[in-house]
């Protein structure tokens, strides 16, 4: 497919009326400070779920902080009531990475805790323990089973922060690993010895997958040296038309040149065929989460969602590839606000949602979903 051709596959072309966007979260209502942490998915009966980190004492990353949700069965039009998935009581709960099992339809939901009195430096310095939790719901998101603890499967000794995604995990659909519900983390590791703990802040990428439906997990990928050129973190992966996964990370403090890494995998996630490298037709982007979607149909591409100011969080933008994410080409800009995190799903044959961080002052003012016509029909 030519550039031209994918441009015309998957730029919005007509506006729905009444519903080309609606805003599931505002900051400082429903009993949290700040809603923040984008995730979303389609579940098999077509009903939308809009995962968040529900934040009470504020925009920082610590504290007494829910991973909530509010479904849609209207494609995103309109919201139910929130709920809360995994309640902190006081402790920090989030990094949402869903999936939904193409097996069974079951949502299972991974997600990241540490005690709420404790700071992600705090845990980088080995002060506090972060940990990982599964939770599965079996009835189209409405109620989730209590987190179960999976650390001991998925997190090796000497690794001291932990995140998952965040933004939605991978359900493979094809090839000899169909059927594998994968989650795309990164870790940090403890400083190199004679450091005295004021070594380089190192991060590292790796996967989990479980091919059980979520009921027992294992490590995949773990890349390798840290070595301060690339510092892997917040993945996003989908699978390509081939069956390869595709990641993409953002670079954490490295010194490439460059703010977006990528590699494969060819393997079902267990090993990368190439270690992360930058990513330059992604330079536009600041350093930030995003996204990454392959989308359904003959010569569909793959997507990217993240701001597009190098230096500022704002405008939040979709670039498109054709050639299975070796290049990237910027398809469109949503606005000009300031915006953040996001997170990409694909409603129907013609029709992308992205649900993202933005705000008319501030980025984190509110969680928008915006829809978008890839051809012009509903």
């Amino acid at each position: 497919m030519t550039a031209r051709a994918a441009t015309a596959h998957a730029a919005p072309a007509r506006a729905y009326p009444g519903c080309v966007s609606s805003v599931p979260y505002v900051s400082g209502r429903g009993g949290y400070a700040v809603y923040r942490i984008p995730a979303v998915v389609k579940t098999r009966h077509g009903t939308v779920l809009a995962f968040a980190e529900g934040r009470r004492d504020g925009a920082g990353d610590s504290g007494d902080i829910d991973v909530v949700l509010r479904r849609s069965t209207d494609g995103g039009c309109t919201w139910g009531p929130l709920t809360v998935v995994a309640a902190g009581r006081g402790d920090t709960r989030g990094n949402p990475a869903p999936v939904v099992d193409p097996r069974t339809g079951a949502v299972v939901l991974v997600t990241c805790a540490n005690s709420g009195r404790a700071t992600e430096e705090q845990v980088r310095r080995g002060e506090a323990d972060r940990r990982v939790f599964v939770q599965r719901s079996w009835d189209d998101g409405r109620r989730f089973t209590p987190p179960a603890d999976i650390t001991a499967q998925v997190k090796r000794p000497g690794w001291r922060w932990y995140a998952t995604g965040p933004g939605h995990a991978v359900a493979l659909t094809r090839g000899r690993y169909a059927g594998r519900l994968l989650v795309p983390a990164n870790h940090s590791v403890a400083p190199t010895a004679g450091s005295a703990g004021r070594g380089p802040r190192y991060d590292g990428g790796h996967a989990l997958y479980s091919d059980d439906g979520g009921r027992t997990w294992q490590l995949g990928f773990v890349t390798g040296t840290h070595n301060g050129v690339t510092n892997t973190n917040e993945t996003t992966a989908a699978q390509l038309p081939d069956g390869r996964l595709y990641f993409n990370a953002r670079d954490q403090y490295g010194t490439a040149p460059g703010n977006r890494l990528d590699s494969y995998s060819g393997d079902g996630g267990r090993s990368l065929d190439r270690p992360y490298a930058v990513q330059p037709t992604l330079n536009d982007v600041p350093v930030v989460q995003g996204s990454v979607l392959q989308l359904r149909g003959p010569g569909a591409p793959l997507l990217f969602s993240a701001p597009s100011v190098p230096t500022a969080r704002r405008a939040l933008a979709i670039w498109s590839s054709t050639d299975f994410g070796h290049t990237f080409a910027r398809l469109l800009t949503l606005s000009n606000r300031p915006a953040a995190y996001s997170d990409l799903v694909q409603l129907g044959h013609h029709t992308l949602g992205v649900l993202y961080e933005t705000g008319t002052a501030h980025s984190y003012d509110t969680l928008e979903f915006r829809r978008l016509s890839l051809t012009g029909r509903p």
